[in-house]
């Protein structure tokens, strides 16, 4: 017998997430997945490394408790937010009985981690205004543990509408967990939701130090929640879930120092993103800009896949989202540094 026969039926049916990695592509300019065009330097202890790390790095909490402005019993460590998304399914939802709620388009692996898990998942899309639609969602609260929200949105760039936010947390009370995605948060900071943890404890909220902080090669996330919910989530977590040399560049990324060098590139992104966004605009074949909030800017093309080949020839690795319901013609332009950047300018500039 093949041993494909001998895996789970759900596992033979899955289509596997097609990261930026997996897609791959030829080119030397790679802007398809969000990263940051640099990471810092950081030193390493090596003497500890014969031994299991701990599976809580206290001053990985810690740090990251004062940074998130939450007490360290409201913070998980895991190996990347991917992690923390695949934790929340697995600790509350029953394979085959439960189900996620998604509003698409979004974020991918939410789907991928439930049906992984064989936990259903229900779609109720974004709306025209690229809005979570919360009189759909609230109308199928009774239906499921968990609703994913992203925000910013990825691949649109689109933040979750307090308000509503708010209106979904009070109606989900006893019924279902909110998660919101900040894995973009540090380009808008102002707008994330992390305050609203001390009043509703069936909110969490997922992090990571893989965009603004530049280390997306460490695999390492944070899940925000009450001590409840993180209390839940430890029994289910791996005993070893994050790496000792993880640990101490994690502790040192969120430093004084290792917090300003993220602040800075922050800035850095944001004046790139705002002039790429202001010379896309005036494009002719640019027929919208969508929401300029994480590390990337989302843009419809008028054909997006003839631009997509142009910037491909031109060694410029994209990431194309035209097969996205509602994202015809779109193509997510990751922001790099200012050669990067320059570089996708003068594809666009040259054949206008």
């Amino acid at each position: 017998m093949s041993p494909t026969l001998l895996a789970r039926a759900k596992v033979q049916q899955l289509t596997p997430y097609q990261s930026a990695r997996r897609i791959g592509g030829q080119g030397h300019i790679w802007l398809n997945a969000n990263e940051a065009a640099d990471s810092g330097k950081f030193n390493l202890d090596c003497e500890r490394l014969n031994r299991y790390p701990e599976c809580q790095p206290p001053q990985v909490i810690q740090a990251y408790a004062a940074y998130a402005g939450v007490s360290p019993e409201q913070v998980l460590v895991s190996r990347g937010g991917d992690e923390g998304i695949e934790l929340l399914i697995r600790t509350f939802c029953e394979p085959g009985e439960d189900r996620i709620l998604i509003s698409s388009p979004t974020y991918g692996m939410y789907a991928i981690s439930a049906e992984t898990n064989g936990v259903h998942v229900v779609d109720v899309p974004l709306t025209a205004e690229r809005q979570p639609d919360f009189d759909g969602i609230i109308e199928r609260l009774d239906e499921v543990k968990l609703v994913f929200l992203c925000s910013p949105n990825n691949p649109t760039g689109d933040l979750v509408n307090r308000d509503g936010l708010l209106r979904l947390l009070n109606a989900a009370r006893g019924r279902a967990l909110v998660v919101v995605d900040e894995a973009y948060i540090e380009f808008c900071p102002e707008h994330s939701q992390a305050a609203l943890l001390a009043d509703y404890d069936n909110l969490v909220i997922i992090r990571t130090l893989s965009k603004a902080f530049g280390l997306a090669g460490i695999r390492c996330g944070f899940t925000l929640a009450s001590p409840e919910v993180i209390g839940l989530l430890l029994k289910v977590i791996a005993p070893y879930p994050v790496a000792e040399p993880v640990a101490q560049i994690a502790a040192q990324a969120l430093s004084e120092q290792g917090l300003v060098l993220m602040r800075n590139r922050v800035d850095e992104i944001n004046r790139l993103k705002d002039e790429l966004a202001r010379s896309l605009l005036q494009h002719q074949q640019v027929r919208e800009v969508f929401a300029p909030n994480g590390n990337y800017l989302l843009v419809r093309f008028s054909p997006g896949s003839e631009m997509f080949a142009r910037m491909s020839r031109a060694g410029i690795i994209l990431r194309d989202f035209a097969s996205r319901p509602g994202l015809s013609d779109c193509i997510r332009i990751t922001i790099g540094n200012r050669a990067e950047m320059d570089a996708v300018l003068n594809v666009l500039q040259k054949e206008q």
